[in-house]
C-alpha cells in the first residue's frame, strides 16, 4: 500500500546513509521526490535515477541548505519543477567531535549552522507554499543525543536539542493552519558513518541497546513515512525516538 502517492517531498543531504534510506522509502511509498546534496554530483545523480525506477518524479538540487538564499531558491525551485510539496524532511547535518575543552568555536559554530540554522532555513522558506496549500508535514531529523546529551558531542547535542525546540513551536504556530511538524530522534543508525569504528566498539553499543542491535536508515525511514502520511493526521509536537529503547 502506498501511502504517499502523488505527493512530493523534500529531503534535505540525501546522499547518502539516513537521507538516502528515506528518499527511497519516500519514492517506494509512491511521492515524487526533490532532494539535496552539496559535495558529490554522481551520487546524486545516482540516487535519482535509482529513485525514478519507482516511477515517480524525481529530482536531485545542488544545494547548501545552511544558506538562506539557497534555501529559498531550492524551495521555489522545487514548487516550479513539482507544482507542490507537501512533505519536508530536514536531514542535513554533520559531526565535528571533541571535549569542551578542545573544541574550537568554528567546531561548535559550523555544526549549529549546518545542522540547526538549516532546519530554520528550509522550513520558513517553505511556510508561504504550505499556507497556500493548507496542508504539509514537516519532518525533522533530531537524536537521542539532543534528548540526552553526550560526552564529545555538545555542539551536536546542543544543535539536536535546538531542533526539538523549533519544531515544538512550529507546530504550535501552524496547528491551526493543517500543517505538522514532528521530529525524530534516531538513536545508533549503522551507516557510512558508524562504519568507521571499530567492531568491538559496535558490539558494546549493540549489547546496550534493549533491542541488541543497531538500527538501519530503513527504521527512521519507516517513521517518516508514518509522520509524512494521513496515519499521523492527529499527530504534531512530537519527538518519536527511534532507538530500539535506548532511552527507555
Amino acid at each position: 500500500m502506498k501511502l504517499l502517492s502523488g505527493k512530493t517531498a523534500l529531503v534535505t543531504g540525501a546522499s547518502k546513509g539516513i537521507g538516502r534510506g528515506i528518499a527511497l522509502k519516500l519514492a517506494e511509498h509512491g511521492a515524487n521526490v526533490a532532494f539535496t546534496y552539496l559535495s558529490s554530483v554522481e551520487k546524486g545523480q545516482a540516487l535519482e535515477a535509482e529513485l525514478a525506477a519507482f516511477g515517480i518524479k524525481a529530482k536531485g538540487y545542488r544545494s547548501d541548505a545552511s544558506d538562506f538564499k539557497a534555501s529559498e531558491e531550492l524551495v521555489n525551485a522545487i514548487v516550479s519543477d513539482f507544482g507542490s510539496l507537501e512533505v519536508i524532511v530536514n536531514n542535513a547535518g554533520i559531526t565535528r567531535d571533541g571535549l569542551l575543552m578542545r573544541m574550537t568555536e568554528e567546531q561548535f559554530n559550523e555544526v549549529i549552522r549546518i545542522n540547526l540554522n538549516s532546519v530554520f532555513n528550509v522550513t520558513k522558506a517553505a511556510i508561504r507554499q504550505l499556507l497556500k496549500q493548507k496542508q504539509g508535514s514537516i519532518i525533522n531529523i533530531s537524536s537521542v543525543v539532543g534528548v540526552k546529551g553526550n560526552a564529545g558531542q555538545a555542539n551536536y547535542a546542543a544543535s539536536k536539542a535546538g531542533i526539538i525546540g523549533f519544531t515544538k513551536s512550529v507546530a504550535l504556530e501552524l496547528g491551526s493552519r493543517n500543517i505538522r511538524c514532528n521530529a525524530i530522534a534516531p538513536g545508533f543508525i549503522e551507516t557510512e558513518m558508524t562504519g568507521v569504528l571499530n567492531e568491538e566498539t559496535v558490539k558494546q553499543w549493540r549489547e546496550a541497546i534493549p533491542l541488541k542491535r543497531g538500527g538501519t536508515p530503513d527504521d527512521v525511514a519507516n517513521a517518516v513515512i508514518f509522520l509524512g502520511s494521513e496515519l499521523s493526521a492527529y499527530i504534531t509536537g512530537q519527538v518519536l525516538n527511534v532507538d530500539g529503547g535506548m532511552l527507555t
